[in-house]
């Protein structure tokens, strides 16, 4: 059991850059690596843009900071978060800021803050200039996490639907069958009502018709064969043949539909070769970028490897987020490293068990 305390976060909004939609996103990270002790937001409230963010402070306990703006087209929101977050700093109070803008006015001051040992996470949209993101301990793409977060709630709704829709025709089926009976019931009733009257009066002209019948018959009168219970006409042998595909079509619709919702995101992914699916980015930036995050994963697997080149997973993912900030497997669509070092296609791994019967996974390049 971990029994070190959470680092403490200073969390600092700039609303005139963020959108209130990322408020989840925001604090589930901040959640992620500690506990949130300051939680402010800055901006000119008495503007009209901001009106969306109200209701969103007090549903997650957000202190709103008016700073008002002095000069039209100016942005003095910056001003008052480095001087909150130089008080908090001296203070002494926490251990991390997680400074929110899309805003590279912020980058020095994230430098002084890791100058004084803080843990900085810096989170924006794609559009965040490099510097900003170079300058924090980590980056977030809030527009990125965003979307993934998204998609995860539609797979989940078409799970949840998929679910539920064989209970949906069960139910349709047995009400059917109900009714069929309670119909049934009713008129088997209206027809014996109907007919008891003239039962007297009908069972002697009955047996002395059967009398006659049996002493006289006339040709082509003869009384048709009992059908078996297990006898069928071809009109019902149709029938019986058209009931079972119908309910093997259902099963196949359903387990279709199951199938459907259990496919990985990841699986879909690697058909892309791990490129990046920055919607920002030209194509020729995302080969920089993707040749960027193979050239430090293999100067790591360089560095830290044993005589054979295997390198831990553990160890390579560690100094992954040392290297670069902005690395996260999210941001490509992935859950988990493995899965993403995978789809670029260049690596192999193996998992040798201890002599405790512990795994461990090991990766080196592929030869």
């Amino acid at each position: 059991m971990n029994n070190e305390p959470d680092l403490r976060f200073a969390i600092l909004i700039d609303a005139d850059n963020i959108s209130e939609k990322y408020i989840k996103v925001i604090l589930e990270e901040v959640a992620n690596s500690g506990v949130a002790t300051y939680k402010r937001i800055y901006g000119d409230w008495t503007s009209p843009r901001l009106a969306s963010w109200k209701s969103c402070l007090l549903d997650h306990s957000i202190i709103p900071m008016q700073q008002y703006s002095y000069t039209f087209g100016k942005n003095a929101t910056d001003s008052a978060m480095i001087i909150d977050a130089m008080d908090i700093l001296y203070s002494g109070t926490v251990d991390g800021f997680a400074i929110v803008s899309s805003d590279s006015d912020f980058t020095r001051l994230v430098a002084r803050l890791r100058e004084s040992g803080m843990v900085v996470i810096g989170m924006g949209e794609q559009k965040t200039p490099r510097p900003f993101i170079s300058a924090c301990n980590q980056f977030k793409y809030l527009d990125l996490l965003y979307a993934a977060r998204k998609a995860e709630e539609e797979l989940s709704e078409d799970e949840d639907d998929a679910e539920e829709a064989p209970r949906r025709r069960r139910r349709g089926r047995r009400g059917g069958k109900r009714a069929n009976r309670g119909r049934s019931e009713q008129a088997l009733s209206a027809d014996l009502e109907d007919a008891a009257p003239a039962s007297a009066a009908h069972a002697d002209a009955a047996d002395d018709s059967s009398d006659a019948a049996l002493a006289d018959p006339v040709e082509g009168d003869a009384p048709k064969p009992r059908r078996r219970p297990g006898d069928r006409g071809a009109g019902h042998a149709d029938a019986g043949v058209r009931d079972a595909e119908d309910d093997e079509l259902v099963g196949a619709n359903s387990f279709e539909l199951d199938s459907d919702a259990d496919l990985d995101v990841d699986d879909e992914l690697d058909e892309q070769d791990g490129d990046v699916a920055f919607g920002e980015m030209s194509k020729a930036d995302r080969r920089r970028h993707m040749r960027m995050i193979r050239e430090t994963i293999n100067a790591i697997i360089d560095k830290f490897s044993d005589d054979d080149g295997w390198v831990s997973l553990g160890k390579l993912g560690d100094q992954l987020g040392k290297r670069l900030s902005d690395f996260d497997v999210r941001n490509y669509g992935f859950k988990k490293l493995r899965p993403f070092l995978k789809s670029l296609g260049v690596y192999e791994f193996e998992e040798p068990q201890d002599d405790s019967g512990h795994r461990q996974i090991y990766l080196r390049l592929r030869e």
